[in-house]
């Protein structure tokens, strides 16, 4: 046994278990608390076998749950932007990119190189995989505030077209589910969960 190796290997096992002390914007569908990015790394990696029948040809399932298991841990050090907050994501990926380079730098060379390009791929949002991983990160937060009536949204005065922009890549990288999410957010807009976009008043 790599002594050095496995030392490195515990040292980012241990490191990595901060995630859980990250919160979230999104509640627990109960309302009872916000949810940390852990939890919701580990629900969309979920997930991700769940819903693979719906996946568009050529996503590698397996591929996408290792992006999703590891996609959030740079929060570590540059914490969980809100993604309706337009100043704080200018800096956003400035910051995760310092913290991807410190953190997947604790493994060996090898395994560090791997998770790099797993976190660049999910990133960069190109492959048939990465969009895929991208609308099951979109379509998760969506359910959670379905599910609490409203929950993020009501708190920050979310507008529809607010959501209808971040969910969008779900019409890419999972088309057969973009009819649910449409229609999901309408009855949330009917229900009152989600206000209808700001009516522009001609002057």
């Amino acid at each position: 046994m790599a002594i050095n190796r496995l030392t490195q290997q515990l040292q980012f096992i241990i490191e990595i278990d901060r995630l859980k002390q990250v919160l979230r914007q999104t509640s627990l569908t109960d309302g009872s608390r916000r949810e940390n990015s852990a939890e919701h790394s580990w629900h969309i990696a979920v997930m991700a076998f769940t819903l693979a029948e719906y996946a568009p040809e050529g996503v590698d399932i397996f591929h996408a749950i290792k992006m999703l298991l590891i996609h959030d841990l740079v929060e570590i050090d540059a914490g969980d932007t809100f993604c309706y907050d337009m100043q704080g994501n200018h800096s956003k990926a400035e910051k995760e990119a310092q913290a991807a380079l410190r953190l997947f730098g604790l493994l060996p060379p090898d395994q560090a190189s791997e998770l790099r390009s797993l976190w660049d791929e999910f990133e960069a949002g190109e492959t048939t995989t990465a969009k895929f991983a991208a609308a099951l990160d979109r379509i998760q937060p969506l359910l959670h505030n379905q599910q609490t009536e409203g929950g993020t949204w009501r708190i920050h005065g979310i507008r529809r077209d607010q959501v209808m922009k971040r969910v969008a890549p779900v019409e890419t990288g999972m088309p057969e589910l973009w009819p649910f999410v449409l229609q999901l957010i309408e009855d949330c807009v009917v229900a009152g969960y989600l206000k209808e976009a700001a009516i522009k008043i001609q002057g």
